[in-house]
C-alpha cells in the first residue's frame, strides 16, 4: 500500500473479491490493505487503524472481532446476506453495517427460475437418462408454470427478483414478508402465510437467516398447504428443518424439492441425521440440487463491487467515514 495514502479513509479487505473493487476504491479516495490470506486469529489486531472491513465468509465477526478497532466506522459483506456478522456488535458502537443483496438478486431470480424449470420439466433428471441411453418421453411430461400460483416468503431483493423473472410465464404470484409487507407491490399479490399455503402451486424461500428464521419451514410449515406442492430455497439452508422435508418429499405431500442450500453445506462432516437426508435428496429423482451458486455469477462479482463502492462513498459523504 503506497503511504502517500495514508491520509485516506483505510480498508481491511480479508476475502478475495473481484480486482474490480480496488480501482472503485482509489476512485472514491479510499486505501486499502488486500490480505486474503489472513487467518481468522490475525483479524482483531489487524483491524487496529482501520476505519472499515470487508468480509464476504472466511469467519463470523463478533464483538471480539472488533474490540481492538477503535477506528472502525463500517463493515461490509460482499455478498448477500448478514448472518456472519453480529449486528447488535456493531450497533453498540455505532459502526455502519453494510450489505450488498442488490448486487446479486438478478442472479438469484434468475437461478431459482432455472432451477424451477429444471424441476417442473425434469430436465436434470431427462439428463442423466439420456446420458445412459434410456430415451424416456411420456415418463418425463412436466407441467408448465402457465397458471400456477407461485407464493414467494420473504419480499426483499431476492424475491422480488424471482417475481419479475416470472411475469412473463402467466402465474398468479402471491408474496407474504412479516417484516417488510408493505414492499409487496405488483406483480405479486400481498397474503397472508395462511392465504398462501392455501393456493400456492410452488413456493420459494427469500428468507434471511435470522434466529426467528431458523427452521421456519418445518413439519407444521409443511403440513399447512392445502395441496402438493413444488418447493424451492435459495435463500439459507438453516431456514427448513431438512428432515421434515425429506418426510413430506416421501410423504408425496411434495411434488419436488429445489435446493441450493442445504443446512451443513460442509458436506465432508455431516452428522449421522443429516447424512441420512442427504442420502435421500441426492438420491431422489423428483429433487434438484445445486452448490449455493443462485447469487454466483461474473456480472454478480462485479456488482456486488459497485454496490459496495456506492454504499462507502455514501457514508464518506454523510461526514461518518474519514481518515
Amino acid at each position: 500500500m503506497n503511504s502517500s495514502l495514508m491520509t485516506k479513509p483505510r480498508i481491511l479487505i480479508i476475502d478475495e473479491v473481484h480486482p474490480s473493487l480496488f480501482p472503485m476504491l482509489e476512485e472514491i479516495g479510499v486505501a486499502y490493505d488486500y490480505r486474503p490470506d489472513i487467518k481468522p486469529i490475525e483479524v482483531c489486531e489487524a483491524l487496529v487503524g482501520f476505519q472499515g472491513l470487508i468480509v464476504r465468509s472466511k469467519m463470523r465477526i463478533t464483538a471480539d472481532t472488533i474490540k481492538l478497532a477503535g477506528q472502525l466506522r463500517f463493515v461490509a459483506r460482499a455478498g448477500a446476506g448478514l448472518d456472519n456478522i453480529d449486528a447488535e456488535a456493531l450497533q453498540e458502537r455505532g459502526i455502519a453495517l453494510l450489505g450488498a443483496n442488490e448486487g446479486n438478486q438478478q442472479a438469484v431470480g434468475e437461478h431459482a427460475l432455472g432451477m424451477l424449470l429444471s424441476l417442473m420439466r425434469n430436465i436434470a433428471r431427462g439428463d442423466r437418462q439420456v446420458r445412459n441411453q434410456v430415451w424416456l418421453r411420456e415418463e418425463n411430461r412436466g407441467e408448465e408454470i402457465s397458471g400456477k400460483t407461485v407464493g414467494i416468503i420473504g419480499y426483499g431483493h431476492m424475491g422480488q427478483s424471482f417475481a419479475r423473472v416470472l411475469r412473463g410465464f402467466g402465474c398468479r404470484i402471491l408474496a407474504y414478508d412479516r417484516y417488510a409487507p408493505e414492499k409487496i407491490t405488483a406483480p405479486a399479490e400481498a397474503a397472508s402465510l395462511e392465504n398462501l399455503q392455501q393456493e400456492a402451486d410452488i413456493v420459494s424461500l427469500h428468507i434471511p437467516y435470522i434466529p426467528e428464521n431458523w427452521a421456519f419451514a418445518d413439519a407444521s410449515f409443511f403440513s399447512a398447504f392445502k395441496k402438493p406442492i413444488w418447493f424451492m430455497n435459495t435463500s439459507r439452508g438453516e431456514v427448513v428443518d431438512q428432515t421434515a422435508l425429506v418426510q413430506h418429499l416421501q410423504a408425496g405431500n411434495l411434488k419436488g424439492a429445489a435446493l441450493d442450500v442445504l443446512e451443513n453445506e460442509k458436506l465432508q462432516s455431516l452428522t449421522e441425521d443429516q447424512r441420512r437426508n442427504f442420502n435421500y435428496l441426492k438420491s431422489a429423482e423428483l429433487v434438484v440440487l445445486t452448490p449455493h451458486i443462485a447469487g454466483w455469477t461474473h456480472e454478480s462479482y462485479v456488482r456486488i463491487n459497485e454496490v459496495l463502492v456506492q454504499k462507502i462513498q455514501a457514508l464518506q459523504a454523510s461526514g461518518r467515514l474519514s481518515a
